[in-house]
């Protein structure tokens, strides 16, 4: 039996805005095994210059990630969605090991399969460094809690 990962497109808006905010959970636990089960075993990704294939790979680059962004916290929103594909914004915050903040802003084109598992993640991202003080980002790691504001809520 195939996996399958609900809600399954075509996405309606209720259902574009929950499969983003399970994406924002999953990597908010900051577990790379937990993650890569949201892709498809073949799934491509373009994050930034780097270009990753399948779920091994996702799971080692992911690895990577959060041994480097410490305190990560992630929000991400809605911005499009047709069919089988969503466009999202989102904004992270984390820190180096040295202790220096950074707020991460990006845009990410995801598509999925007919099981609701994405085959394809294409993200743009920009860093900006911040001071301890510009963060807004400060519940507990782990899951945003529901009133927490949002992106534009934050004006981000």
């Amino acid at each position: 039996m195939s996996e399958q990962r609900p809600p399954l497109p075509p996405f309606t808006r209720e259902t574009a805005i929950s499969k983003i905010r399970q994406a924002e959970d999953g990597w908010n636990t900051r577990d790379p095994e937990k993650v890569a089960l949201a892709y498809t075993p073949d799934s491509r990704w373009r994050n930034r210059a780097e270009f990753v294939t399948g779920r091994e790979e996702i799971r080692k680059f992911l690895t990577r990630k959060w041994e480097r962004e410490l305190d990560y916290r992630l929000v991400k929103e809605l911005w499009a969605f047709d069919g089988n594909r969503i466009a999202v914004r989102f904004a992270y915050e984390y820190h180096d090991d040295s202790g220096r903040w950074f707020r991460a802003y990006g845009n990410e084109n995801w598509e999925f399969d007919d099981n609701g598992l994405m085959r394809a993640r294409h993200a743009s991202i920009n860093d900006l460094p911040i001071a301890e003080e510009e963060r807004k980002y400060h519940w507990p790691l782990g899951r945003r809690p529901d009133d927490h504001p949002g992106l534009s809520d934050l004006g981000l």
